[in-house]
């Protein structure tokens, strides 16, 4: 949400101080309904072939945009437990066909998790139910970015509690931690016999400072760690290789001038001729904003909100595209050669939309296939798909699911 003041220096000295990723994470479990029933464990041995060689074959990633628990979203989710603790699972069935039968998914968790019992707040400054954690591993993702303007929201603390419960619920994260060597590990996935690291990272806290002796609490964004950070990853085995950053400008549909050239630069980046990163995927403005393939890589500049409350704009108006996403869906197949790189063969969005009113979030495709005379869900399609192609991805062989 608003930024609260400049970061100070001290999240900018510390994103130097950072330690370049490590080479592995342990597994984690993928035993939760809505898991697609043949995906690998995230971060898993890829399979072997008879001879000894690794199987190798085409792949799905999804990915998805901030989940941001205002307090009638909290109270959506308690009501849908039926008053004793927060159900957040009806919320997101809608989506979870999707994002369950992708090889590897991945979401955004904007905000730090509360206490068990609560209490819980909205905005400014949120803790959320730590039962958020289990319905996105129900829905089928894999791994969060974690790195956000309201990742210190309840300082440290916050962020431990929130990467214990995601822990527990099997969900991989990235851009916070609890330790330093936390800190310097990518999330490590594996499909279709490819290692897949998540990296994330985000332009400020909202004015709120790291916490003392813990420089590693939260990734910022600097363009030079970034490209480390990448490198260090592929050279420990990562042959995909997937950014989240937390930037852009709030209620701005075009992607800022800050989002423009850190997304050439970083693009641009290669080591011996191979793209050091194979996929930007960007949150934070609250409203969707395009696509784009720079320099041969995907961009998604922002996802917009997964899940929110009724939106409310600067200038203090409701803005309905603030309920607005999209779910991005890459297919990446194996390198024509030894050691080149992982091509994405087919890009799609699919339009989704938060029915504030019923609290639940809505597949707009799947939706209007049962009732195409739906004029919010036409009208709220209509605005994600000119925002989503606003920078010409069409051209690039972006399409519309279906």
């Amino acid at each position: 949400m608003t930024q609260r003041g400049r970061q100070g220096a001290a999240l900018a000295a510390a994103v130097l101080l950072l330690g370049t990723a490590a080479a592995c994470a342990a597994p984690d479990r993928n035993d939760a309904p809505g898991a697609a029933r043949d995906r690998p464990p995230p971060g898993s041995a890829p399979p072997s072939a008879a001879g000894g060689g690794v199987v190798r074959r085409a792949f799905t990633l999804v990915a998805s945009g901030d989940v941001l628990p205002h307090d009638s979203v909290i109270g959506r989710a308690h009501a849908d437990a039926g008053g004793r603790g927060y159900d957040f699972r009806p919320m997101l069935a809608g989506v979870r066909p999707v994002v369950s039968r992708a090889d590897v998914a991945i979401c955004h968790m904007e905000t730090v998790y509360g206490a068990d019992g609560g209490p819980y707040t909205g905005y400014p400054a949120f803790t959320s139910p730590p039962e958020v954690a289990e319905a996105l591993r129900h829905t089928g993702y894999d791994s969060c970015s974690t790195a956000s303007n309201h990742t210190l929201d309840d300082g440290a603390a916050g962020v431990r509690r929130t990467l214990d419960a995601l822990d527990r619920a099997g969900v991989r994260h990235a851009g916070s931690a609890r330790t330093a060597a936390e800190a310097a590990r990518p999330a490590l996935m594996t499909a279709g016999g490819a290692t897949v690291a998540q990296l994330a990272y985000t332009y400020g806290t909202n004015g709120y400072p790291l916490p003392d002796g813990q420089p590693w609490a939260v990734r910022g964004i600097d363009g030079r760690r970034i490209v480390a950070d990448a490198r260090a990853a592929r050279a420990a085995g990562a042959d995909v290789v997937v950014v989240s950053l937390h930037w852009g400008t709030e209620w701005q549909t075009a992607p800022d001038a800050t989002q423009l050239d850190l997304g050439r630069r970083l693009t641009a980046s290669r080591t011996g001729g191979r793209p050091d990163i194979d996929l930007i995927l960007g949150t934070h403005a609250h409203v969707p904003q395009a696509y784009e393939k720079v320099n041969g890589t995907w961009i998604v500049y922002g996802m917009g909100d997964q899940i929110a409350g009724s939106m409310v704009n600067h200038q203090g108006a409701h803005d309905p595209r603030g309920n607005q996403g999209s779910i991005a869906r890459f297919t990446f197949a194996p390198p024509a050669a030894p050691g080149a790189r992982w091509p994405v063969v087919k890009a799609e969005f699919v339009p989704q939309w938060m029915d504030t009113g019923a609290g639940r979030v809505v597949d707009l495709p799947a939706a209007l296939r049962r009732s195409p005379g739906r004029a919010d869900h036409r009208e709220a399609q209509a605005a994600i798909t000119e925002a989503v192609l606003g920078r010409g991805a069409a051209a690039d062989g972006l399409t519309r699911a279906r």
